[in-house]
């Protein structure tokens, strides 16, 4: 399935799901269900809109990112430029996180509105080659436009969750009745079928995006030793800010031990990503 297939697919089954979000939300703080369908709907039209144009400076607003120039950070840009030319891309903006907790992302809604993202803690923490292997898993992502459903799933996820707190806490309809409890039951499963649908895309585009982020950096054993010291560092310095909606988005997941949602992992265990990563690296040299 392409990168536009999926991100129209995911992008229908989450609307789907806030507007029934919308329906429960109207039913249990009283609202009629054609009000609340038909504001749901607008709001699920302006947020597809927004979150086309304005994703990226969401999610860069979110970890206060800070985008970078080549005065700044010219070791950083050089191997952004060499690795958009292997991916034949063109060069993204890059972009500094100044935060400890070691990590990237991705993000933007086209190959030629994109932006990296690298923490402060992971270029301290990680040598030059590995930068490269890190930088070169993210531009995979750009040239399938994952970051753009990475970022929509993010937005739309976290949308439901605060739409179903809201709820929780003003609903003034009976909820000893049949169809309140059926409302309140609905309005508690459709966050989690939402985390599902973002996890099941989310492991199998990690898996995609290192092997094809490994071919663009020609180095697959740089991005594996990057990974072991990010599993490493991040079971004690995970990030302590942002919104776990959005863990799918960086290359590890930074939320690990502080969160439900961890328990829900948005990526493939990170030691088969390195064996994965390691008989590549064979299968090249061969």
């Amino acid at each position: 399935m392409s990168g536009m297939a999926r991100t129209a697919l995911l992008m229908g089954v989450l609307t789907a799901l806030l507007l029934l979000v919308g329906v429960a939300a109207g039913y249990l703080t009283g609202i009629p269900i054609t009000q609340s369908l038909g504001l749901f709907v607008i709001i699920s039209i302006l947020m597809n809109l927004s979150i086309y144009w304005f994703a990226d400076k969401w999610v860069l607003n979110l970890y206060h990112a800070k985008i970078v120039s080549e005065d700044e950070q010219p070791k950083l840009h050089q191997i952004v430029s060499r690795l958009a030319s292997n991916a034949q891309l063109p060069k993204p903006k890059v972009a500094i996180i100044p935060i400890d907790a070691p990590n990237a992302f991705a993000t933007g809604r086209s190959p030629s509105h994109s932006v990296v993202a690298v923490t402060k803690g992971a270029m301290e923490l990680l040598d030059d080659d590995e930068i490269e292997g890190v930088l070169g898993h993210e531009l995979s992502h750009i040239k399938n436009r994952d970051m753009l459903i990475n970022t929509m799933a993010a937005i739309i996820g976290a949308v439901i969750t605060y739409v179903v707190y809201f709820t929780m806490f003003s609903g003034r309809r009976d909820r000893n009745s049949g169809s309140g409890l059926l409302a309140i039951l609905a309005i508690v499963l459709i966050p989690f079928a939402a985390m599902l649908v973002r996890l099941s895309i989310s492991r199998g585009r990690e898996y995609e995006a290192d092997d094809d982020g490994a071919k663009i950096s020609r180095k697959p054993l740089a991005l594996a030793s990057a990974l072991r010291k990010l599993e490493s560092a991040l079971k004690n310095k995970p990030i302590k800010q942002g919104n776990p909606s959005t863990a799918h988005m960086f290359i590890v997941n930074p939320f690990k031990g502080i969160s439900v949602a961890s328990l829900f992992s948005t990526h493939p265990p990170t030691q088969q990503r390195i064996i994965r990563l390691e008989n590549l690296a064979k299968t090249l040299q061969s």
